[in-house]
This record gives C-alpha cells, sequence and structure tokens, in this order.
C-alpha cells in the first residue's frame, strides 16, 4: 500500500497520536478512532467494487471526525498532528469524491 496517499498520512497521523500527551480515556480514545482510519482505508481499498470501497472510506472519515473532536477537546488544533490529521481529511475527501 506504500502508493495509497490518504493511507500512509493516516498511518503517519496514527504514529504521531501515540505520542501525545492526553488524559487516559481521550488517548485510548484516540488510539481506537486513528488505528479505525487506517484498517477501514486498508480493508476498503481491498474491495472489488465502489459500493464497497466508498461504504469503509465513509466508516473511516467517520473516525478521522472523531480524532479531530479528541484533538479539540485537547486544545491540539496547532499542533503538528491537527496539521497531519487535516491532511489525511483532504486526502480522504478527494478519494470519496473521486469514487462516486
Amino acid at each position: 500500500m506504500k502508493d495509497f496517499r490518504t493511507f500512509n498520512t493516516a498511518v503517519s497521523f496514527y504514529r504521531l497520536s501515540l505520542t501525545l500527551k492526553l488524559c487516559g480515556t481521550l488517548k485510548e480514545q484516540l488510539s481506537r478512532a486513528a488505528s479505525s482510519v487506517v484498517l477501514n482505508l486498508g480493508e476498503g481499498r481491498g474491495k472489488d467494487s465502489r459500493k464497497d470501497q466508498l461504504r469503509f472510506f465513509s466508516i473511516a472519515r467517520g473516525s478521522l471526525r472523531e480524532c479531530q473532536a479528541i484533538l479539540i477537546l485537547a486544545n491540539l488544533e496547532d499542533s503538528e498532528a491537527w496539521a497531519v490529521l487535516d491532511k489525511a481529511a483532504a486526502q480522504l475527501h478527494c478519494l470519496i469524491k473521486n469514487a462516486v
């Protein structure tokens, strides 16, 4: 999946999210949501039909929005993590738009 930019950006965010200093519940929730983005992108990429791909990409988008909400709660909108996540959001938006 080295040529799947959205996936690679999501992996970068996941790895970066592991280094963030958050309270226990937010850290756990961010880890789950960030891994969900990566896993759903990967699974969607493996589907043959556009309908199936879109379903998994849409789930990834929901998890990505959850990550954004957690970063907002943690007051991290100006962080490197936010910038990487924002890049992933833009890439995912294009991916979904072009898959329709």
